[in-house]
């Protein structure tokens, strides 16, 4: 990702609430069950509620029980990278967005589905944009659509070379 954002924390302080400076910039975690979307069931993408990188998609959302939103995978690791967490005697790895540097959670490889990924993310760390939804399908089907042409295109080029 090109565009890396950097702000002063004070720069911060005057852009974010206190909770979301809190989880956000000093890696500090939101209650339990306290969170906006922990039983959400909306569809759309969440975003980081610090630059507006597109992180997860309600597809991907399920419900941990952990008291936290937690997704099975990322939209795209352009925009999510991950460190080792070892503070208060353990073994974590962190969640951070790419192009703010925001604490986002915590992922951790017991998740349900095929990924085996539980990503836990902060709620105060994330907006919901109902309409992004749609945008993803459709750069999704495109980039489908596109794959399918060049496979075409180079087996149409083998068959006329085989000629």
């Amino acid at each position: 990702m090109s565009d890396i954002i950097q702000k002063t924390n004070e720069d911060w302080q005057k852009e974010l609430t206190p909770e979301q400076y809190k989880v956000m910039r000093e890696k500090f975690t939101e209650s339990p069950f306290s969170g906006k979307y922990v039983n959400s069931k909306e569809k759309g993408v969440y975003k980081c509620a610090g630059c507006g990188a597109e992180l997860f998609s309600s597809d991907t959302k399920f419900d941990s029980g952990t008291g936290w939103p937690s997704f099975d995978d990322v939209i795209s690791n352009e925009h999510v990278e991950t460190r080792d967490d070892l503070e208060f005697g353990m073994h974590r790895t962190e969640v951070l967005c790419k192009k703010c540097g925001a604490h986002l959670g915590h992922v951790f490889p017991d998740g349900p589905t095929h990924t085996g990924q539980r990503y836990c993310i902060n709620s105060v760390c994330l907006t919901l944009d109902p309409k992004e939804e749609d945008n993803i399908l459709k750069r999704q089907d495109e980039k489908t659509e596109q794959t399918e042409q060049t496979e075409q295109t180079e087996q149409t080029e083998k068959t006329q070379h085989s000629i």
